[in-house]
């Protein structure tokens, strides 16, 4: 269990360093509008299991239905209605602006998400065979 918990925390450090490395340095039409906000589901994903390493039945909609919540957030306003507007990380973390495509990337992060807990799965059925 232990060794799962570092793998999650290495996948997690990884992933959130590609984020903010895209967040500073990319400012493109498809890799930071739409890779971004698909890898931020796998970077909430692998988060959660540092703490939860055993598998939990539909993870990856637990996550999708989080980051779909904090965007229909970010329709009503909620940096502002925080008074956080002028705090850049608080806007960048939550999101300010609502876009219905980045529930469509987050939505196929999850199902990525999906497709590896089932070949997890389905390995650890083959080896206990």
């Amino acid at each position: 269990m232990t060794k799962r918990r570092w793998i999650y925390a290495a996948g997690f450090l990884i992933l959130l360093a590609v984020e903010v490395l895209i967040a500073l340095f990319i400012d493109d039409s498809f890799i930071r509008p739409y890779f971004g906000d698909m890898l931020v589901v796998l970077v909430v994903y692998c988060f959660v299991r540092i703490f939860i390493p055993e598998k939990i039945r539909l993870m990856p909609l637990w996550v999708f239905i989080f980051a779909a919540a904090v965007e229909l957030l970010q329709l009503f306003g909620l940096v502002e209605r925080l008074g956080l507007e002028g705090n850049t990380f608080f806007r960048v973390l939550i999101g300010s602006v609502f876009d219905i495509k980045d529930i469509l990337c987050y939505a196929v992060g999850c199902v990525l998400l999906g497709v590896h807990e089932f070949a997890l799965a389905r390995r650890g059925r083959k080896e206990k065979a």
